[in-house]
């Protein structure tokens, strides 16, 4: 009997991931909502719509076929996309009149069951466009929280995205109003009802699941700064300790995990999809001259990320501001790359990580093709152009890391006595060790060390 082959830990997450794909035959039909609507998006067969009011027809293509990666994401099935020219979005329906009419009859030739906007619509304008269209519409953001909400595995990040999701629903609540009174007007139906204090609708049900929706966000506020609290004590753990720390951002589904599985050996999960990874992964690796670092990878950034879920996540987020270096991986066989890394630098800013020092590596070399290559080395010279898949380019990246770690400040000649084994380990974990010889009396070593450490090596200095 075969062995059963050894799978890694992101193998075993991808399996179970592909096993809960959403099944085929869910209604999404609009039927009477006696509910206030927050019910989990069962996307089955789309359509998407675009408006395009700034930019060539290129940039328009490209926004509406992100938008398809992200539906196919979600578990849909995409059946049609329209795009139309405005100066800017329609107040009432997102798209014209005229547009609308057209995608009523898309939607009703396709058969499909949901419309998909390629931008953040108002209350109002999604509830218009359901009204004209007859199925149930979804906007960008909402799809992105939806995809968020299937990836996310720890603790934090499931609060993170149940966060960014409340907030987003608030000012979207639908209900009956007054016909949902919590309070009937007093006992026995008469005129004088129950006396003061019990007459008049009271509260709607509208308002109790805003009141209960407002009370869920405040609790989660409060554990997610519990989580950011024991994060942030472990950053400063690692800070104490002198390990620089490095973090690997770039757009969603540029090749981050499968870039930080090639550096360390990580098994962590890879997908060929949007937002495959949500919880940041951080494990320790080594430069040639043997200085120990860690690499963090990060959640991935798409244009217009939702601001619920760059709140949301700002403790995750904040892992980049507090690095010495980011790695920022580009797609090289994307159709726009310079657009994704101009949308990365953005979030980058909001979460104050535009301060440190970036490394940009262009992935994905085998699948572009070569005008693109020397497109890209000319827009950014100091890039270092690898492929995770089939593994060049990943020792220049590796060296490029190397060279761009802070190096520690203070150049010592030590001679260490043999019961002080545990300072000679430290030396080598944080510092660099430039010269090493066993002697009698100790090991003599000519090392390269920080403040702290060398403080600490005084007392045997040469």
């Amino acid at each position: 009997m075969l062995d059963e082959p050894d799978l890694t830990t992101g193998e075993l997450e991808l399996e179970e991931r592909h096993s809960l794909r959403r099944v085929a035959g869910l209604s999404t039909e609009l039927t009477d909502i006696t509910e206030v609507e927050y019910r989990q998006l069962r996307l089955e067969r789309v359509v998407l719509v675009g408006v395009w009011t700034e930019g060539s027809v290129a940039d328009a293509e490209n926004s509406l076929t992100e938008l398809a990666a992200l539906a196919e994401t979600a578990g849909s099935q995409v059946l049609e996309g329209l795009i139309q020219r405005r100066k800017q979005p329609d107040a009432a329906t997102f798209i014209g009149r005229g547009k609308v009419d057209e995608l009523r009859d898309v939607v009703l030739s396709t058969g499909a069951d949901t419309v998909i906007c390629d931008g953040e619509l108002s209350p109002s304008q999604l509830r218009n466009l359901e009204q004209q269209v007859k199925i149930k519409v979804v906007d960008r953001t909402a799809l992105i929280l939806d995809i968020f909400a299937q990836h996310a595995k720890s603790r934090e990040g499931k609060a993170q995205v149940e966060l960014a999701q409340l907030q987003y629903l608030l000012p979207r609540l639908r209900g009956w109003g007054d016909s949902l009174s919590r309070q009937g007007g007093g006992a026995g139906g008469g005129s004088g009802g129950g006396g003061v204090g019990t007459r008049g609708p009271g509260e709607t049900k509208l308002e109790t699941d805003r009141r209960r929706i407002n009370t869920r966000i405040a609790k989660l506020r409060r554990e997610i700064k519990a989580m950011k609290t024991v994060r942030e004590t472990k950053r400063s753990r690692r800070s104490a300790s002198g390990v620089p720390a490095v973090a690997i951002a770039g757009y969603t589904n540029a090749g981050k995990s499968s870039l930080l599985n090639r550096l360390t050996q990580a098994g962590v999960l890879v997908e060929d999809a949007l937002f495959a990874t949500l919880d940041p992964t951080t494990r320790r690796t080594a430069a040639e001259d043997g200085r120990v670092f860690t690499l963090s990878d990060t959640v991935g950034f798409v244009r217009h990320l939702p601001h619920q879920i760059v709140e949301a996540f700002r403790s995750t987020l904040e892992e980049v501001a507090q690095a010495d270096l980011v790695v920022h991986v580009v797609d090289g066989a994307h159709p726009d790359p310079e657009g994704q890394v101009s949308a990365v630098r953005e979030v980058l800013g909001e979460v104050g990580a535009d301060r440190i020092p970036e490394l940009l590596a262009v992935n994905k070399v085998d699948a572009a093709d070569e005008e693109t290559i020397l497109r890209l080395k000319r827009t950014w010279p100091d890039a270092v152009f690898v492929s995770a898949r089939s593994g060049a380019g990943i020792d220049e990246l590796h060296a490029a890391i190397a060279e761009r770690l802070p190096r520690p400040a203070v150049d010592m000649m030590v001679l260490v006595p043999y019961d002080r084994g545990d300072l000679v380990a430290r030396v080598h974990r944080s510092g660099q060790v430039l010269q090493s010889r066993h002697l009698d009396d100790g090991t003599e070593l000519r090392v390269r060390v920080s403040e702290e450490i060398a403080a600490e090596l005084e007392a045997f200095r040469l």
